[in-house]
């Protein structure tokens, strides 16, 4: 069953950016820029990325650093415009602004709004993010701030730098004071990229004190190096992420400012990237669900909201069980088209959850279908039918969809110690490809309505029966895995168990479910 894992450095690179939110974000050992002092003058070219979404966990909306590299445009770091909700490398964002030219976050300086962005690197580029870790603000008006200038070469070891932004000043996410609205500076040097283990060499630059005492923070992802070139001050690189040393990571600027210039007099800019269907995907963090109704389904019941039970929160149910009817509170966004919220409720009670037989879990929302429907948000039908080998199938994927084909109907597989009952095996192919973070997806049928089965599992690396390698059980009882398979799961036998007004009922004639109860036997122990 998979869940959001991280990769080198990968959640540290995205926590000191925009901060997915309170419960996600990781925050550093360090203070913002250690070792600094809070600075006494303004600098005109620097700035403060401020997105209403995602929303920083912090009342000033301070998610990343920006410097004005010319009256519209701004550079930060590529995982700061990469929470965008498809992840895309170009395109138009909503609700994005800037402040630059203030000391404070809250007031004073310039506000822009920003309406396109540019990544050098989006996060998925596996062995091509580090050092590349840049991307392209532009303002829907220009600003009068006066621009920073490219430094003309890679600064070489031991040059000075100053560092600045407004970090975290302390690690709990939970206290305001710890967000400081006053931009903090800090100058050190350029260390060898032999101190910084996790650098990647020829990208990056290792800048820091050699103790870690003076670097940048949480918070701080977007910020500039700045070095003394000309006389004037010239940026060099780019807070990318920590490093394990305590130092700080910092994309190296200077290597690509043709592609900076070449969108900035716009003789080479990139297209956008095409946005998929999102409507009606919710973000559970983490992992995805969507909102779904029976055929029996009014508009007055309670909406109900459909996701893994590997993706509940707590205790996962033990294998041969089922979590009934407990309390739940939880926010739940639901998608417009380009993935942006169209409106948020919150579960009040976790009906059902089991990861035996199938990997299901629904909740009960605050909100009516009546009411969701008024609110703009997309309701799917939820199948009463299987899915059969040959069936073509859409993971309905936070950012992306993958497109997909049942290869086979497997009678059981097996992982981590749960057996799950006639799973959907996908054809392997380059446009299906869920992975990490999948997890609860919607299995869409052609129609782009009928919600068919669930995304749960994918085998990471070939190994048997373990968590994250799910292997297929034969008649014989023989195991056998594949790595790279990934699997779905069933749904249409939800259908039998529910109730008028959106109810769980264990006991109707024909629910099959993990701790149905009919004619006076269980199908399974719970």
């Amino acid at each position: 069953m998979h869940m959001s894992t991280g990769r080198r450095a990968a959640a540290a690179a995205l926590t000191t950016g925009i901060a997915l939110a309170a419960t996600l974000l990781t925050p550093l050992s360090a203070q913002a820029v250690v070792g600094g002092t809070e600075s006494t003058r303004a600098y005109s070219f620097m700035g403060s990325f401020q997105p209403s979404y995602p929303a920083p966990p912090r009342a000033d909306r301070h998610g990343c650093g920006v410097e004005v590299l010319a009256p519209q445009w701004v550079l930060t770091a590529s995982h700061c415009a990469g929470r965008n909700p498809t992840g895309a490398k170009a395109g138009v964002p909503r609700g994005w602004k800037v402040r630059v030219g203030s000391l404070d976050t809250t007031s004073g300086g310039e506000v822009a709004e920003v309406d396109h962005y540019y990544r050098l690197a989006a996060s998925h580029d596996e062995g091509g993010f580090w050092g590349r870790d840049l991307a392209l603000m532009h303002l829907r008006t220009p600003v009068r701030a006066k621009p920073v200038r490219i430094a003309s070469t890679t600064p070489p070891d031991g040059t000075p730098v100053r560092i600045m932004g407004w970090g975290m000043t302390c690690d709990d996410t939970d206290d305001a004071a710890c967000f400081p609205t006053r931009l903090r500076e800090a100058d050190t040097v350029v260390q060898p990229i032999s101190t910084c283990p996790s650098a990647a060499p020829g990208g990056e630059l290792c800048i820091g004190s050699r103790d870690g005492s003076v670097a940048a923070s949480n918070m701080d992802s977007g910020g500039p190096a700045l070095v003394r070139d000309g006389g004037q001050w010239a940026v060099a690189g780019v807070v990318s992420g920590p490093d394990a040393s305590g130092k700080t990571l910092y994309s190296d600027v200077t290597k690509h400012a043709d592609w900076i210039n070449g969108i900035i007099t716009g003789t080479d800019v990139p297209p956008d990237d095409p946005i998929p269907d999102m409507e009606g995907t919710v973000d559970l963090s983490g992992c995805a669900g969507s909102v779904v109704r029976t055929p029996s389904s009014r508009p007055q019941d309670p909406a109900m909201v459909l996701t893994n039970g590997h993706c509940v929160q707590g205790q996962w149910p033990a294998p041969g069980t089922a979590a009934v009817d407990r309390p739940a509170d939880r926010e739940v966004q639901i998608a417009d088209r380009q993935g942006y919220p169209q409106t948020t409720a919150r579960t009040k009670r976790l009906m059902y959850a089991t990861i035996t037989g199938t990997d299901i879990a629904l909740y009960r929302l605050d909100k009516t279908y009546a009411q969701l429907a008024a609110e703009g948000a997309k309701v799917f039908r939820l199948t009463s039918t299987s899915v059969r080998a040959g069936d073509p199938l859409t993971v309905a994927s936070l950012g992306t969809r993958h497109h997909c084909t049942a290869e086979a109907v497997v009678p059981h597989l097996r992982e981590g110690g749960y057996q799950l009952d006639n799973s959907i095996r996908y054809a392997t192919s380059d446009d299906c490809a869920p992975w990490h973070g999948d997890s609860g997806s919607a299995l869409l049928a052609p129609d782009g309505d009928t919600v068919v089965g669930i995304h749960n599992t994918h085998n990471d690396n070939g190994e048997q029966c373990t968590d994250n390698n799910p292997c297929e059980v034969g008649p014989d009882g023989e195991a056998t895995s594949h790595q790279g398979r990934s699997y779905g799961q069933q749904v249409h036998m939800i259908t039998d168990c529910l109730a008028e007004g959106s109810k769980l009922d264990l006991s109707r004639q024909g629910c099959t479910l993990t701790g149905a109860t009919h004619s006076g036997l269980r199908t399974r122990e719970p």
